[in-house]
């Protein structure tokens, strides 16, 4: 997934600092909610990983499975045309009408 030039620019912690971070980003959390600030960290500044309220996390839920599906559906459109079950049956000399 690429980075969209609307993500803000947040300090990226090297993963020591970010876990020393940690206390105060709980802190904020529960003072503001999912408008709190991120903690992000990853090895050489480049981000590799985020910490954010749960209650931000529990609204994404419904995105992030809709991205996850998406994903899916490319790997499998990708993969090639895709073979009906009656014709697998068929090649395994199987009746799929015994399937249904």
């Amino acid at each position: 997934m690429s980075s969209s030039s609307a993500l803000p620019v947040l300090p990226v912690l090297p993963t020591s600092e970010a876990r020393v971070a940690l206390p105060d980003a709980l802190r904020r959390f529960r003072a503001q909610g999912v408008m709190a600030q991120p903690v992000i960290f990853g090895g050489h500044r480049r981000a590799e990983g985020v910490v954010i309220p749960f209650e931000l996390y529990a609204e994404l839920v419904p995105v992030i499975e809709d991205i996850e599906i998406a994903h899916m559906v490319r790997e499998r459109a990708a993969a090639g045309e895709s073979v009906p079950l009656a014709d697998v049956a068929a090649a395994l000399g199987l009746d799929s009408d015994t399937y249904r």
